[in-house]
């Protein structure tokens, strides 16, 4: 089944074009990739799916619904961590939690959340005091709060340092388990490799590759699937 479909997405700012032509499609229980160099494209394909953007051309769908016209509906089905996602330094994890499930009309028990996701013991301590692999916890349990068909994660590791991207790592099969479909967006091509079913490369603003990992190895001639993510960008830097 398939619970994202792009066609011919395009999105411009000003004279610069960000996405050209994007197509692609997401299937229910996976975990689908997106990954190519700084900017590419990647984060405002994700923006465009979850109605925080409004295309210029093309087609979106999530669960059969579009982002823009559906907003209100969509919004209670999806959940989204962007990259530069922060909360006010002073609010605790469960004033945090308790605060996204009011958002919602039918959230999950933030307590059950929090105790699932081994935040009980933060439960009062303030955002501003968490180290950044707590944080990244406290995020994946936000964008579960409201009980999500579809979670969009931006570049969720970026600042983490190798044991916390591990950790976060679990987080998101765990999410996977769940039943949850997942649009991990990295530039990492190890949490690629490590995490995904599929990937889609984007640079330019363009898919230039969509795979399985090993279906992206073969394609770029290549031994490894970073290697392989250099030669089907043409080298462009992560």
């Amino acid at each position: 089944m398939t619970v994202i479909e792009i066609d011919g997405l395009h999105k411009n700012y000003r004279a610069a074009t960000a996405v050209d032509g994007v197509s692609l499609r997401v299937r229910k229980g996976e975990i689908f990739g997106i990954a190519g160099p700084n900017g590419a494209g990647k984060t405002t394909v994700v923006e465009c799916a979850s109605g925080l953007r409004r295309p210029d051309g093309g087609t979106v769908r999530v669960l059969g619904l579009d982002p823009h016209t559906d907003r209100r509906e969509l919004l209670q089905r999806i959940g989204t961590q962007l990259q530069e996602a922060a909360l006010p330094d002073a609010i605790t994890v469960g004033e945090a939690l308790r605060m996204y499930a009011s958002f919602y009309d039918d959230p999950a028990d933030w307590r059950a959340l929090m105790d699932e996701w081994g935040l009980t013991s933060k439960k009062r301590t303030a955002y501003g005091r968490l180290s950044g692999g707590w944080k990244q916890r406290l995020f994946i349990a936000l964008a579960l709060v409201g009980n999500p068909e579809v979670v969009f994660l931006d570049e969720l590791t970026t600042s983490l340092d190798p044991s916390a991207r591990r950790m976060t790592w679990g987080l998101i099969r765990a999410m996977r388990d769940r039943g949850v479909t997942v649009v991990l967006v990295t530039h990492f091509m190890d949490e690629a490799e490590a995490l995904c079913d599929r990937i889609a490369i984007i640079n330019r603003g363009r898919v230039t590759a969509m795979g399985t990992p090993s279906e992206l190895t073969a394609k770029g001639r290549s031994h490894s699937l970073e290697e392989a993510y250099f030669a089907l960008t043409a080298g462009g830097a992560a």
